[in-house]
């Protein structure tokens, strides 16, 4: 009896240990340079590792392994990543297409901004000295990169958008001697035309801003949105300490005043707005945090994954547009921290997340990745369709091809 016993005890123990449900195959060819990961992968071989993101090398999907150390080579290779197979394939369209436009400095590139009417797309970067800007002449064939600057300069773009037919920035840097006169962050328009500049608001009550980190347009209202972390004193763009909280705020262009509209996310960093004005959508990027070295005291921003936010968040607005309420989390992102946001002319929502830009539904489903070799802050639609999307980044511009339109500002 007892060796009966024992002997169950072992074919049960053997039973146990098989591991069931793996997701076979984990990955699988759609196309050219583009792979489907089945069922999310959603089980995986034992033993499984993927390591945390850090402030200079973000964590991909292909950086998992699993078993005996295989690797997701065919994964890690692709330039579309594709989680959900019969819309990231919609997506994508017959001839979808990534290709590396320019080598730039590996340093941060942002607020894009494509200006239909000249077929041109303005673009920072936020350099030592954070003069001048770029802009991609799409005109040409191929197209041409150059330098550009307005009159007067705007000083270290960190956000942008177009709107009544001008180039809106939210400038994130400032002090008392750009080009031998004073500058402070704020909201400023460019008229393309001309190169001249305005600014709209540059203080809440007196007080600085922190950084005015990206801006959006309401597409009823017409009011600018703009996110507030406080990343620039950290990052030597300004000469003031942070004087405020970190916040999201609504600039009403016809009274002036500024509203804030939300006090609670950690860093408020990319914004959003859905086609229809009725969500929008702050990213969180509190993983990227700000410390005083007590040896030495100096800024370290440092980056923890497992522990800060880097979280999309969706509001409700109110019907006149002017409030947002009910926040919730939509996506927890996996890769890096959710920067540049926008949403495409459908609702579907696009972050900048690490190496590469992710395609969301309104829920918050990963559709699609599109796969850089090098961290994407930010990137705009342009093109007669508003099909093709410009990315740019720390080290590099490029340019994707597919079925995913933008929406049209006006």
């Amino acid at each position: 009896m007892h060796a009966r016993f024992s002997t169950l005890c072992f074919l049960l123990a053997g039973i146990t240990r098989a591991q069931t449900g793996v997701t076979n195959p984990i990955s699988e060819d759609c196309g050219p340079s583009v792979v489907c990961i089945n069922k999310y992968a959603n089980v995986l071989p034992y033993h499984f590792f993927r390591r945390l993101s850090t402030a200079d090398v973000p964590s991909t999907f292909g950086d998992i392994t699993y078993g005996n150390g295989t690797r997701l080579n065919d994964v890690k290779s692709a330039d579309f990543l594709v989680f959900d197979k019969e819309r990231g394939l919609e997506l994508l369209g017959s001839k979808p297409s990534y290709e590396f436009m320019f080598k730039v400095p590996e340093v941060v590139h942002e607020a894009p901004v494509y200006v239909a009417s000249q077929n041109k797309l303005y673009l920072s970067q936020l350099t030592p000295g954070y003069l001048p800007q770029l802009v991609v002449d799409l005109n040409q064939d191929p197209p041409k990169l150059s330098e550009y600057l307005s009159n007067p300069p705007v000083y270290a773009p960190n956000g942008g958008t177009f709107h009544n037919g001008k180039i809106v920035w939210g400038a994130s840097g400032g002090n008392g001697s750009i080009g031998g006169s004073e500058q402070r962050l704020g909201l400023r328009t460019v008229d393309p035309k001309t190169n001249k500049s305005t600014t709209l608001v540059n203080n809440y009550f007196g007080y600085y801003f922190n950084t005015i980190d990206d801006v959006a347009v309401h597409p009823k209202t017409g009011d600018i949105w703009f996110t507030d972390p406080d990343y620039s004193w950290w990052n030597s763009l300004t000469d003031t300490a942070p004087q405020l909280p970190t916040a999201s705020y609504r600039y009403n262009a016809t009274s002036g005043a500024v509203f804030v509209v939300d006090d609670s996310i950690t860093q408020p960093n990319g914004i959003a707005f859905n086609p229809e004005g009725t969500l929008v959508y702050i990213s969180d990027t509190g993983a990227g945090r700000n410390t005083v070295d007590p040896k030495f005291g100096q800024h370290k921003n440092t980056f923890n994954s497992s522990v800060g936010h880097r979280t999309i968040y969706t509001f409700d607005l109110s019907e006149d547009g002017t409030r947002a309420t009910n926040k919730r989390p939509v996506y927890l992102s996996p890769e890096y921290v959710p920067d540049g946001l926008k949403v495409a002319a459908n609702g579907y929502i696009l972050t900048g997340n690490g190496r590469g830009v992710d395609v969301l539904d309104s829920f918050g489903q990963l559709l699609l990745t599109v796969q850089t070799n090098y961290t994407v802050q930010n990137f705009a639609w342009t093109g007669p369709e508003l099909k093709t999307l410009w990315l740019m980044g720390a080290g590099g511009i490029s340019r994707v091809e597919w079925d995913l339109a933008g929406q049209e500002l006006k």
